[in-house]
């Protein structure tokens, strides 16, 4: 019954009116039964918030800590990588690049290179640590009297094309952890084997999400944390210049988008309630005012609108529901395709009088079940720093709890939606 409260937010975007012949189309972060559904006739108003939200978390007296999202500048350059200066230089191998002649000697040139220039340190090391250039393995060198402090080696194992884009974001992952354990604040990251050249942007973009998302921790709740001190990174021998340095900023506004999204979901529910759910989206309206609207329907505006599912979800509950509608519009208000991204708010789902118990239930992870509103509001994040031309988008999360009192639904209630449609509570196993 929980669904209803997503099939009201499904109902709301429905009879938002399309101004433009181009066919609309609901993406929806959790999958409905019905998971595409045609926009119908509404005006669609620019709104600004109604009331101001006063919900705050209180069961517990717990705060999260501000964690800032890692903030890393990324640089592609066409330069000699023995001529670069910093903490970590990171060699991107395949396992195939670890491969070595009759002499015992690296057939890659990259590595050829760097273990000539260190008297054969770099072959000895790697066979004696039984580095093959797996996935996720790493091997790091200090060394003394070069420009740069540490030579890493990151591997990232055989990849197929299709694959192609894994394996390069895994190379990011894995070398922020380098840096992680080495307390560097600035890295190189090359590839010992190049791409081909109309894969260089991608793979660059690739390995720059990896290293954002491999650095990032979320200790909100953790009363003793440590910091990233990884501010730079340079990606050297993918290209160089406006369309690499565009795509490295895109993969960063795309990272901040995610993390956002990992954060609420990550929250307990007695921190993200209905209510804080919604301040947060009107946060990203604030922050990106000049393309976001807000508004934000309590519990009497959904009353109006006759949302009783949607309300029947969330009657048990002492935090009140919060129907949350962000809308963008490019900047330069030129409107060709308009989508909307309908995402699931259950900030927690006991399953009412039909309660989640027993083994198996996973009724401790039931807070994961307002995922498809995170997914919603950090693509609302990320759209926000990209702007994209052409396309108005709505996204709508009917924010509610699903808990058990007095008030709230029984199996066999029937309660009736929006659309005048009635629907009976069943006994859910």
């Amino acid at each position: 019954m929980a669904t209803a409260a997503t099939v009201a937010a499904a109902l709301f975007a429905s009879r938002l009116w399309c101004s433009t012949p181009i066919d609309s189309t609901f993406l929806l972060a959790r999958q409905l039964h019905r998971p595409l559904l045609p926009l119908t006739r509404r005006f669609c108003r620019r709104y600004s918030m109604a009331r101001s939200l006063t919900t705050h978390a209180t069961l517990g007296l717990t705060k999260p800590a501000v964690v800032n999202f890692p903030l890393i500048t990324f640089s592609a350059k066409d330069i000699d990588i023995a001529e670069w200066k910093g903490d970590v230089l990171a060699v991107a191998v395949s396992e195939k690049d670890m491969s070595k002649g009759s002499d015992s000697k690296f057939e890659n040139l990259i590595l050829k290179m760097l273990d000539d220039k260190l008297g054969g340190l770099l072959s000895e090391s790697s066979t004696e640590e039984d580095f093959k250039g797996k996935s996720g393995q790493s091997t790091v060198l200090r060394l003394h009297g070069l420009g740069f402090k540490r030579l890493s080696l990151v591997g990232f194992g055989p990849y197929s094309p299709s694959s192609a884009t894994t394996a390069y974001k895994s190379i990011g992952e894995t070398v922020a952890a380098v840096a992680k354990a080495a307390q560097a604040s600035n890295a190189a990251i090359v590839l010992a084997s190049k791409p081909s050249e109309d894969f260089k942007v991608y793979a660059a973009s690739a390995i720059a999400s990896g290293t954002v998302l491999g650095l990032y921790e979320d200790n909100r709740f953790k009363s003793e944390s440590k910091k990233a001190l990884l501010k730079s990174v340079d990606i050297i021998g993918l290209g160089s210049g406006a369309e690499i340095d565009e795509k490295l900023k895109y993969a960063n506004n795309i990272c901040s988008g995610v993390i956002f999204g990992k954060e609420l979901v990550n929250a307990p529910a007695n921190v993200l309630t209905p209510g804080v759910l919604a301040e947060e989206a009107s946060k990203i309206a604030l922050s990106y005012g000049d393309v976001f609207t807000a508004k934000i329907f309590d519990a009497e505006q959904c009353k109006e609108m006759k949302m009783g599912s949607y309300l029947a979800v969330a009657a048990a509950s002492s935090n009140p529901p919060h129907f949350i509608h962000l809308c963008y519009k490019p900047p330069d208000g030129n409107v060709k395709i308009k989508l909307a991204i309908v995402g699931k708010g259950l900030t927690f789902d006991s399953g009412g009088y039909n309660i989640k118990a027993g083994p198996g239930s996973s009724i401790e992870l039931m807070k994961f079940d307002m995922g498809g509103s995170a997914a919603t509001f950090g693509a609302a994040k990320a759209i926000g720093q990209i702007k994209p031309p052409g396309v108005e988008v709505h996204f709508i999360v009917a924010a509610c709890e699903n808990m058990i009192s007095g008030t709230g639904m029984r199996p066999g209630d029937i309660v009736t939606a929006s659309n005048g449609k009635t629907i009976e509570v069943g006994f859910l196993l």
